[in-house]
């Protein structure tokens, strides 16, 4: 079988750019650290006027921008984010190391993994629940 001119020729190699090292950034707000390209921690620095925040804050200062009665700037709902976050700081015992959004978490797990009771009625017994609304297998 004889190979034409044109089947014969390879296409160019893939040049492969590497990919920008990760570096490690602490938040500015809540102290968790992650692994980030420098570029985006540049955009993010850009947006947040100097400080890096990790991406759980980002949205925390979204909400805190949109829950607020009048306009504020991301400045100031960064700056009210930061503050919320050093008073529950400040309100654990001193000797815990669990950080903030371990605990979160860890709350989180625990009240998924709680067992769930019928509501007791205003004289302490339980409520009937008719068998149209329970679920069938």
């Amino acid at each position: 079988m004889a190979i034409s001119g044109s089947e014969s020729q390879l296409p160019p190699p893939k040049v492969v750019v590497p990919a920008a090292e990760a570096e490690l950034v602490k938040c500015e707000s809540c102290g968790f650290t992650e692994e980030c390209t420098p570029e985006y921690i540049s955009r993010v620095r850009e947006k947040f006027h100097g400080r890096w925040i990790c991406g759980l804050c980002v949205e925390a200062v979204k909400d805190e921008a949109m829950r607020s009665e009048r306009i504020i700037t991301i400045e100031e709902a960064l700056n009210r984010h930061i503050s919320f976050c050093n008073d529950f700081r400040s309100c654990s015992p001193p000797n815990a190391t669990e950080h903030p959004i371990s605990a979160i978490g860890r709350i989180l797990r625990r009240s998924l993994d709680s067992p769930r009771s019928l509501p007791s009625t205003p004289t302490g017994g339980e409520v009937d629940v008719p068998p149209e609304t329970c679920f069938v297998d």
